[in-house]
């Protein structure tokens, strides 16, 4: 199984720490996740919780997270 190349914003970090977010749960979201376009984003949609992030080339860049709700 391979590691996704992941980055967090400030404000994603903040946000993972806060609602008790894990990396697992983030890579699994963006691997498992139902996609969502959206301005030049994506969002991504799994389990109990909403990642929304950009990809640049093989880089998923974190923007934030959030409880579907």
């Amino acid at each position: 199984m391979f590691t996704l190349r992941i980055e967090f914003t400030k404000h994603a970090k903040e946000q993972m720490i806060d609602r008790g977010f894990s990396r697992k749960e983030i890579e699994e979201g963006l691997k498992r996740g139902t996609k969502i376009p959206q301005n030049g984003k994506f969002i991504s949609v799994y389990s109990y919780y909403k990642i929304v992030y950009k990809k640049i080339k093989d880089v998923y860049y974190i923007i934030t997270l959030m409880y579907r709700w």
